[in-house]
């Protein structure tokens, strides 16, 4: 037969104070539930992250330039490979993309401008949706890229060979 150390007939072996008739607090924390929770909030979003991805589905070019670090909502014009414009995650037509523009935008010019171009997009339909966004008054207009991709050969012995 196994004794506790809550045992009446325990009492008088333990060493130290000895408690009457109370229990001693628990003064350790069942981390196993933080633990199942964090874990299931983990794959949660590992699952969910991937799906966050803004916007319109393209196959943007790959270039050497770094990530931009601007933190404000900029508004972002998409062109598909197939000549489809895009004013954020809605369909415009070409001919509406400057009005529609100046409608989104407001009074405010100063916000910045992301044109996200498939890299099979015709460069003449490129070239002409940018035109018309610098032609309406935008400054700020950035070009979005995957990066990892080809060389300038600027940082490389590229440009010694002739």
């Amino acid at each position: 037969m196994a004794l506790s150390a809550h045992d009446a007939f325990a009492a008088g072996r333990r060493r130290g104070r000895a408690r009457r008739g109370r229990r001693a607090a628990l003064s350790e924390i069942n981390v196993t539930p933080l633990v199942d929770v964090m874990l299931v909030l983990l794959i949660i979003f590992m699952i969910s992250a991937p799906l966050l991805t803004a916007g319109v589905p393209l196959q943007l070019p790959k270039t050497e330039a770094s990530a931009v670090q601007d933190q404000s909502q900029p508004i972002t014009v998409s062109v598909r490979a197939g000549g489809e414009v895009f004013i954020n995650e809605t369909a415009t037509p070409f001919t509406a993309l400057s009005p529609d523009l100046r409608r989104i935008a407001g009074e405010g010019y100063s916000k910045p401008i992301y044109v996200r171009a498939d890299g099979r997009a015709p460069y003449a339909l490129v070239a002409q949706v940018m035109a018309s966004l610098s032609a309406s008054g935008f400054s700020t207009i950035d070009l979005i890229t995957d990066t990892g991709g080809p060389s300038s050969g600027l940082g490389s012995g590229a440009a010694g060979k002739r």
